[in-house]
């Protein structure tokens, strides 16, 4: 449940003093509680490669609150938020456009049940262990305050007059242009390259390129590279690698994976497994093939620092995937699928109540499995993202996508063929055979940030179910003050729509990616999900 009393001083000295020191990664809190949840997710794998505790703000910033800005203001404090954040973007806005709520960080996650097994704390927790205010002391724009947070000892720390030492590594990637972060460098790999340790300026923890022996300039290794200018990028696709190989006669088209990822490694590439799409879904998985010279393992350049606080200074979101999100092997990336599932989880509350209104969606389509999606509109508009500009054209599309479901859950009712996400050991969900497939008339669930009762009334005409069709008085009370504010009841809904029989969203929304998250880890075949 929702973290609700501060843990004690020696509770926070027992998880923080496992570990070598503190870990914190710089927070973009202008960003909603999905893009905030990535940076967390990479920030616990990365303080766990360097064997630290992870740092978070102990609060996060609700967008937007379902009644009278005053109102809502008396159940939580109202700031502005270009004040808040020191930033002039929201200026142009109007005034309640302008504000933000400032909630605990703890209604967002079920933060009692990720620290039993990660090392982490709030920034709240970090100051009571060095004597300052959680309250006053606080940064309120997600940045680690290098003077208020060394100015004192830790209460446990045997020599009252040491601070706390301080390392920055500038840029959230912590690596130099065309470098390939991975989360370790493997033996083979190092054999291989012939790697030596510490190939750049380990005084400031930061690699330059060039620690391996000269690449071999094979054929193979000529191809690819050839490809990879033209590309643009620092990786290529495994696939696109592959046809390649095999367009140029080096590789047969019934080549094994093991027989090519053989090759790629005798010619001076490596394999790196990672996720499909920028929004970092853990339902896809990927292969990328890079250059073995451009490599660099956060472990192997990071965890000989010595300093107490290391600080990766920059904007993590936008540099989630390509940082944090490789990994050498892929027992690793499922080592991370796994932690995403099941140990970063909603509050109990939100848990039940999303199970109760999937319950109600049963119940309107008389039993029958039921159809959800996202659609992500204010924001996504202005930033010229939405799928569809217009509210018609976007339920329409929406319904296409919900058609080409239900033939997908038919045919997958009929075979028995079901099958759950690969990077997950989780059991397959079993209602798409036990339950009948929607018909075609069948109500369909839509979470919207779409507030124009217009267009509201208009997608409830197409046969759309809202939040307010479902959610009553008596749940909101459940969910106590939190039920104001609609980023919380967001979390409601990405709950809700993790027990649809199908989902559509938008595959540059980092809501729809987490409901896509949490539908792996019910076991739902990854077919019945579709971002786009």
């Amino acid at each position: 449940m929702e973290r609700t009393e501060e843990l004690s001083l020696v509770e926070l000295h027992r998880i923080t003093s496992r570990t070598k020191g503190f870990f914190w990664r710089d927070y973009s809190l202008e960003l909603g509680w999905n893009n905030m949840r990535y940076i967390i997710e990479a920030g616990l794998l990365q303080a766990r490669l360097l064997n630290r505790t992870l740092v978070i703000p102990s609060f996060v910033y609700a967008r937007s609150c379902e009644y009278n800005l005053t109102v809502c203001s008396e159940y939580a404090p109202m700031v502005m938020k270009g004040t808040a954040i020191g930033s002039d973007q929201w200026n142009d806005l109007p005034y309640e456009q302008q504000v933000a709520w400032r909630i605990p960080i703890s209604t967002m996650f079920n933060l009692t049940h990720l620290q039993r097994t990660q090392s982490l704390i709030l920034v709240s927790d970090y100051l009571r262990l060095h004597s300052m205010s959680p309250t006053l002391d606080e940064a309120s724009n997600g940045r680690w305050s290098r003077k208020v947070y060394h100015t004192h000892p830790n209460i446990f720390e045997p020599d009252p007059s040491r601070l706390p030492s301080l390392h920055v590594v500038q840029g959230a990637s912590g690596g130099p242009t065309g470098a390939n972060r991975a989360d370790f460098l493997t033996d083979s790999m190092k054999s291989f390259g012939g790697w030596q340790p510490h190939g750049g300026d380990e005084a400031s923890g930061e690699s330059k390129l060039g620690p391996w022996e000269p690449d071999t300039h094979t054929k193979v290794y000529a191809i690819l590279k050839s490809a990879l200018s033209e590309s643009q990028e620092d990786f290529l696709d495994w696939s696109r690698a592959r046809r390649l190989l095999e367009k140029n006669g080096i590789v047969a088209h019934n080549a094994s994976d093991e027989e090519l990822d053989q090759l790629l490694l005798e010619n001076g590439w490596q394999v790196l497994y990672t996720f499909e799409g920028a929004t970092k879904s853990i339902a896809y998985p990927l292969r990328h093939v890079v250059p073995r010279s451009s490599l660099r393992g956060w472990r192997d350049d990071f965890a000989h620092i010595d300093a107490d606080v290391v600080v990766f200074e920059g904007d993590a979101d936008v540099a989630t995937q390509t940082d944090a999100l490789r990994f050498s092997t892929p027992a690793a990336r499922s080592n991370f699928a796994t932690m995403v599932t099941e140990a970063v989880i909603p509050n109990d509350i939100v848990i039940i109540l999303g199970r109760k209104l999937a319950d109600r969606m049963h119940a309107l389509v008389e039993g029958r499995l039921w159809t959800g999606a996202h659609m992500q509109r204010g924001d996504f508009i202005k930033l010229n993202l939405v799928a569809e500009k217009t509210p018609e054209d976007h339920i329409k599309r929406v319904k296409q996508r919900l058609d080409i479901g239900r033939y997908i859950l038919e045919s997958l009712h009929a075979s028995g063929n079901v099958t759950t996400v690969r990077t997950l050991s989780v059991d397959p969900d079993t209602d798409l055979m036990r339950l009948a497939p929607p018909l075609p008339d069948d109500p369909f669930y839509v979470a919207t940030d779409e507030r124009d009762p217009d267009a509201l009334s208009y997608f409830k005409s197409q046969g759309a179910i809202l939040l307010r069709d479902l959610i009553t008085i008596e749940d909101r009370h459940e969910l106590g003050m939190n039920s104001m504010f609609v980023d919380v009841l967001g979390l409601v809904e990405q709950e809700l729509l993790a027990h649809s029989a199908y989902f559509y969203g938008n595959a540059m929304s980092s809501y729809a990616n987490v409901v896509i998250n949490r539908r792996a880890a019910r076991g739902l075949d990854p077919r019945t999900m579709l971002v786009d």
